[in-house]
């Protein structure tokens, strides 16, 4: 039997198709497929009978010259469906090494082995490596030479990283260890019963590392000019992860101010906030504002003896890498220990910092934070609209699928509507309903944000934007928490969680949407946890709590890409 063309009817539009009769519904799918872009299992092809099936039998439909056919159903979207040769050569898992396979996508990434007591360096270590500024391509970057180059922490610790790079296994950091207690020997403490090593403070050994990065791991700041006009040398760490305090001290009594006292004015460089907390602590807000004004006392000198002063400090510099401690230990001079404030406190996974700047650095960033958020209402409308006509289509198809389904043949219920037209055509093919393409929803979509985003680039300021390690939003997103199980620092057990990244599409090798999901760094053991484990890490109990909240900037590159990874 001889092909026979048909009309194919697809969101307004129509395509001219030679059916071959001696094929199968399969084979007309990939037909369209060519045509559309509409993958065939998305297909919604309807015929005499119902919906075509992949293997109906062409030649048993009765297809007629002409005929028209309507099509239903979006392209995915997904470019990585496009038949081509593969760049590379495909390898199975079972021909890979260990090191390719953990450095596969999705892998679990590695644990590390719990030395004695050392859970709070390997939780420490954990959020450093997968939700901090550091990795082992990073230190290596910046001049540290080759592995095992030396015992210096640092060196160490690219090490380290790059060797939990290339297992999923449990990896002993004693190399490390070694490294840190010969740099630090608070973290070399034997435990009161002489049994091994004492447990020591997640937040400590943070801090101590920090601090050893700051010496030892330099770049090049192009914004940063010497004397010579040649680019200077400055610390990794007050590039990315140092913030800036403007403080005002002033003595509470009003005679020392009467007497003729001046606020003392400073500026302090942090490398993390405290979230303090008391008995009115509900929110990481609320600790993090008592954290910001301070009670000293010191000697007037106008008063000519000691006097409690008020310090009130306030950001002027927001770094890219925020880290917020819960200020959760205190030391009891009747135990000699530090015990837990064990008070419930919530903190967001996206957090405002604007409200604890200075009101120069508000002004710079409120403008640009409420653009984003005008922004992300406006998607989010688009998309809800795209969702809302995607719904129709769907109802749609059903009603005219119902017809043909029906008693009643197609053909009658076209000749009385044609009846009673006053203009009818003589011809009965059904009435057009246009659509529009996903190209044109996109198209719409573009353009609807395409004037905010450029406003939202025309608010950066120069000066803000020239300082490539600062925070040009204000906003910032919750990367990794470390956690505290037990009611003493002195004992008790430290665990980290770690946002997961998204996947990488294969076709552009961007990252994709992420899902919610939470590594769970349980020493050697590395399980994949959901948002909602994140909400029980408030506090309350002796079970696990936050006690340092990694926060990473939120970008404007987020904003200007968010698009196009959809």
């Amino acid at each position: 039997m001889a092909s026979v063309p048909v009309v194919v009817k697809h969101q307004g539009k129509k395509y001219e198709v030679e059916v071959d009769a001696t094929s199968n519904g399969e084979t007309f799918k990939f037909q369209l497929y060519s045509l559309t872009g509409v993958e065939p299992e998305r297909q919604k092809i309807l015929v005499k009978g119902g919906q075509l099936k992949d293997d109906a039998d062409m030649s048993k439909l009765g297809l007629k010259p002409n005929q028209q056919i309507m099509m239903m159903g979006t392209p995915s979207g997904d470019t990585s469906r496009v038949i081509e040769k593969p760049k590379e050569k495909v390898k199975f898992l079972e021909d890979m090494t260990e090191a390719e396979q953990a450095q596969a996508e999705g892998a679990t990434p590695a644990g590390l082995q719990n030395l004695g007591n050392t859970c709070y360096m390997n939780s420490t270590l954990q959020a450093l490596n997968n939700a901090g500024p550091s990795s082992s391509s990073q230190l290596s970057q910046y001049g540290l030479g080759g592995l095992g180059a030396s015992m210096d922490l640092t060196a160490s610790l690219r090490d380290l990283f790059k060797q939990m790079s290339q297992t999923q296994q449990g990896f002993p950091p004693l190399m490390f260890l070694n490294a840190l207690r010969t740099a630090f020997p608070q973290f070399a403490q034997k435990s009161k019963d002489g049994q091994g090593y004492a447990q020591q403070d997640a937040e400590e050994a943070w801090s101590q590392i920090v601090s050893q990065l700051r010496q030892k791991l330099t770049i090049k700041d192009s914004a940063a000019q010497s004397e010579d006009n040649k680019t200077k040398d400055i610390s990794f760490v007050d590039k990315f992860m140092s913030g800036a305090f403007d403080s005002v001290m002033e003595c509470d009594e009003p005679a020392a101010k009467d007497g003729g006292e001046e606020p003392v004015n400073s500026e302090d460089k942090f490398f993390k906030l405290d979230c303090h907390i008391n008995a009115e602590t509900n929110h990481l807000r609320d600790g993090l504002m008592s954290g910001l004004q301070e009670k000293i006392e010191k000697r007037s000198e106008i008063l000519g003896r000691d006097a409690v002063y008020t310090k009130t400090s306030r950001i002027s510099r927001l770094p890219k890498y925020l880290p917020v401690h819960f200020v959760r230990f205190d030391w009891r001079k009747t135990t000699g220990k530090k015990a837990k404030i064990m008070r419930k406190v919530t903190f967001p996974q996206e957090l405002d910092a604007v409200e604890y700047c200075t009101e120069d650095l508000k002004k710079a960033l409120i403008p640009i934070r409420d653009k984003i958020r005008e922004i992300r209402k406006a998607e989010e409308d688009v998309e809800r609209a795209r969702k809302r006509q995607k719904r129709t289509r769907v109802e749609e198809a059903a009603s005219v699928e119902k017809s043909v389904r029906s008693d009643e043949p197609l053909q009658k219920k076209a000749e009385k509507k044609k009846s009673t037209a006053k203009n009818a055509s003589e011809d009965t093919e059904m009435e057009d309903v246009e659509y529009k393409t996903d190209a044109q929803i996109e198209a719409e979509r573009a353009a609807t944000i395409l004037e905010a985003k450029k406003e939202l680039l025309a608010l950066v300021k120069t000066d803000l934007s020239s300082d490539e390690g600062a925070n040009h939003t204000g906003l910032y997103e919750l990367r990794g928490i470390i956690t505290h199980q037990g009611i003493s620092a002195d004992s008790g057990h430290y665990t980290s969680f770690v946002k997961k990244l998204g996947s990488k599409d294969p076709a552009t090798g961007k990252r994709k949407e992420e899902d919610g999901k939470w590594w769970w760094f349980n020493d050697d053991k590395v399980s994949e946890v959901d948002t909602e484990r994140i909400e029980t890490l408030y506090g309350g109990g002796q079970s696990h709590s936050a006690l340092l909240l990694l926060y990473r900037a939120v970008p404007l590159a987020t904003v200007e890409e968010e698009d196009k990874q959809a």
